[in-house]
């Protein structure tokens, strides 16, 4: 009897507009840690980079040894360099009001 396989998908964001996206079988009683083998998607990377990455579950983080799922996607993220509260007020700062008309007189 052949051993059942799990469709799984894996993300990593390498920048911003710069996705790596792996689709894999992999046999049942995969772990997030083989996904991440399989993929090879962090070969290359130094071991500090690949270190300071964050694996997740469909947005929740989890540890390597969690177990997959069919249909699971394994995250990949960066850590923030700024709060998403502290860059709208950056932008807001640099831009001003969105959507406002520059030079209308009225």
């Amino acid at each position: 009897m052949a051993s059942a396989e799990l469709a799984i998908e894996v993300v990593y964001a390498a920048a911003p507009h710069d996705v790596r996206q792996v689709s894999l079988r992999l046999r049942e009683g995969s772990t997030l840690a083989d996904a991440l083998r399989a993929s090879r998607l962090l070969e290359g990377l130094s071991a500090a980079h690949a270190d300071a990455l964050c694996p997740g579950i469909w947005g929740r983080a989890a540890g390597l040894d969690t177990p997959l799922r069919e249909g699971d996607r394994v995250e990949l993220t960066r850590g923030l360099l700024v709060d998403p509260k502290e860059a709208r007020r950056q932008r807001y700062r640099r831009d001003g009001v969105r959507g406002k008309a520059r030079g209308a007189k009225g």
